[in-house]
């Protein structure tokens, strides 16, 4: 069936001129909205993705539902030469500025990610300690409207190598070289595979 006539189809993945693009593209297809050049504040972005997440608890039927926490990420990628600690600064600055803008505070709003790639041809030992030692959350409200938090990826995919900041969950994506590893279960998951067969 056509996707114009299945409402529940996914949007078609965009493609880019870009091989490694397109490989990191197939990895968040099936979680994220992804979009081809979006622009932002003045910067250009070769590859955006949106994730949203909505959770809640019931009690005996959907229609009693309480604890509604929403979770969302705005994932914006882009290609440069050489990383400079200077442009990963301004994407911290313009994380913030998105914040203020996108969220909306509320007691059901839980957490927003902005998480900023840059896909480049080399870093310096500069930016290796600036990305790996980089943790950025702010609460809203002391923590009553969640917290938003700005991420960093660095990925040479010419040398494979891969920074990620702390808590920028979305990096394994970003390591096409890599295999992306399923949770390993606990006994009792197995045990219960095992009888269910």
């Amino acid at each position: 069936m056509s996707a114009e006539g299945d409402p529940d189809a996914r949007p078609a993945v965009p493609e880019w001129d870009d091989a490694y693009l397109d490989r990191v593209a197939a990895r968040l297809a099936a979680n994220y909205d992804l979009r081809k050049g979006f622009e932002v504040r003045g910067e250009r972005f070769e590859l955006y993705g949106e994730l949203a997440v909505r959770n809640q608890k019931q009690f005996l039927h959907p229609s009693i539902s309480f604890a509604h926490h929403d979770s969302s990420e705005h994932l914006f990628a882009r290609r440069v030469g050489t990383v400079r600690e200077d442009e990963l600064d301004r994407l911290v600055e313009l994380g913030h500025a998105l914040a203020e803008e996108w969220i909306v505070p509320s007691d059901e709003h839980y957490s927003t990610e902005f998480t900023f790639a840059l896909v480049a041809d080399a870093f310096d030992d500069g930016v290796r300690e600036h990305v790996s030692g980089f943790s950025d959350r702010t609460l809203l409200k002391f923590g009553y409207h969640g917290h938003y938090e700005v991420n960093l990826i660095v990925a040479v995919p010419d040398d494979e190598r891969l920074l990620a900041s702390e808590n920028a969950d979305v990096a394994a994506a970003f390591a096409p070289w890599e295999p992306i590893e399923a949770e390993r279960s606990g006994l009792l998951a197995r045990i219960a595979r095992r009888l269910l067969r």
